[in-house]
């Protein structure tokens, strides 16, 4: 059996990063509330 989980940089920041989370008006939101909430890192 393989491992499910192989971390890659650019793929994390490809799908989770800051400039995705602007795109959308969803992800906008996500990053309003992590700042609200005092996240010291608010995307990847």
């Amino acid at each position: 059996m393989s491992f499910t989980y192989k971390p890659k940089k650019r793929k994390r920041a490809k799908t989770h990063g800051f400039l995705v989370r602007t795109k959308s008006s969803g992800g906008r939101n996500v990053l309003k509330r992590r700042r609200a909430r005092g996240r010291k890192k608010i995307a990847v």
